[in-house]
């Protein structure tokens, strides 16, 4: 029996994307950085299939944002990569299947990066998943109003997606390890033992231009009242809470790390002491006017600081520089210890 052209015509069709599908997944197969991933899927995906437009939307509420959104940040990837708020995504992707559409298309502009500015015919919008929890799409675009136009048949899109999620979910999983080897896994900062090679670094530039470095020793007062009033969970809520806040008052080259417990440190290059006295007012200033709020409770956090610099006496190396400002926060905090002898991490009820 004679199978039917048009029979033969689709396996040969199928056989080619099968193909391509293999040859996509064998070039990124052994990439474990989100930077040359993306890369290098997009390319692939957009040159086999001849796809002049193609990106991923993140959601902000996933798990992966945070690690995404600094990655974003290379300009190869600013154009690859959009976010989008998790409400407004899940109105668009309604069911987690594939949507097409080719009118009213500014009503996908939330998930368009903003490099997208060619007239578009069409759009294909597949969701990908890790671990089985939707994070995103992978999204396509065309001049052509017929390219993806609604009804047609859409198990391309969800084999690509399905790709796409098994590899994003390798390459995750090494990130991930990769993050906690030089982060702290509580606050994200960068943990001790990464500081100090940077501080190794930025002392040793420093020495060579001659220019000013200065570093900030942070410490929580009385930090035990938080946990034995309220518990660790909101102690640890209370760290979370002080780093994030440092991470957005700093500057873009200023560095930021937790030692350990309630101890921060903040590098600061290319700045004088009394630049470095006015970061710490602000910082301050700052918690003066926005307390932790958490359940039936509002923290006042309050802070003992130490600074050092290249220009004081006895910082002939890395560990001099952080050695000053840790006896020096450690001053200012029995100073304030003997000023009150009360406690002074206040808990507040709402």
């Amino acid at each position: 029996m004679e199978i039917p052209r048009h029979l033969l015509e689709r396996m040969k069709r199928n056989e080619e994307i099968a193909r391509k599908f293999n040859e996509i997944e064998i070039s990124i197969l052994n990439i474990l950085n989100f930077k040359d991933f993306f890369k290098r899927l997009l390319f692939q995906i957009a040159d086999k299939f001849s796809i002049p437009h193609i990106w991923l939307s993140i959601i902000q509420e996933s798990t992966i944002y945070e690690q995404l959104k600094d990655s974003s940040e290379s300009e190869v990837l600013k154009s690859a990569i959009t976010f989008v708020d998790q409400e407004r995504f899940l109105s668009i992707i309604k069911d987690q299947k594939p949507v097409l559409a080719n009118k009213n298309l500014i009503f996908f502009k939330d998930l368009m990066p903003d490099t997208l500015t060619d007239p578009l015919g069409s759009l294909a919008i597949a969701p990908i998943t890790l671990d089985g929890k939707l994070v995103g799409s992978i999204n396509h675009a065309d001049v052509d109003a017929c390219r993806f136009q609604p009804g047609i048949d859409t198990s391309l899109l969800e084999q690509l997606a399905q790709k796409v999620s098994l590899c994003l979910s390798n390459v995750t999983a090494h990130e991930q390890l990769k993050f906690l080897a030089y982060h702290d896994p509580l606050t994200g900062l960068f943990n001790r033992r990464v500081f100090e090679r940077i501080l190794d670094r930025e002392f040793s530039r420093a020495k060579r231009y001659d220019s000013e470095l200065s570093l900030i020793f942070f410490d929580f007062d009385d930090f035990k009242t938080i946990n034995d009033t309220a518990g660790h969970n909101i102690g640890d809520e209370a760290l979370c809470f002080f780093a994030n806040t440092i991470a957005r008052l700093k500057r873009k080259q200023d560095i930021v790390a937790r030692l350990a417990g309630d101890e921060f440190v903040v590098l600061l290059p290319s700045t004088q002491k009394k630049r470095a006295e006015r970061f710490i007012k602000r910082v301050n200033a700052h918690f003066e006017i926005n307390p932790l709020v958490s359940g039936e409770h509002m923290f006042n956090i309050q802070l003992s600081h130490g600074i050092s610099s290249l220009s004081d006496d006895g910082v002939s190396d890395p560990s001099g520089l952080l050695k000053i400002a840790d006896s020096k926060m450690y001053q200012h905090k029995t100073e304030k210890k003997n000023a009150n002898p009360k406690f002074f991490f206040r808990v507040m009820p709402l």
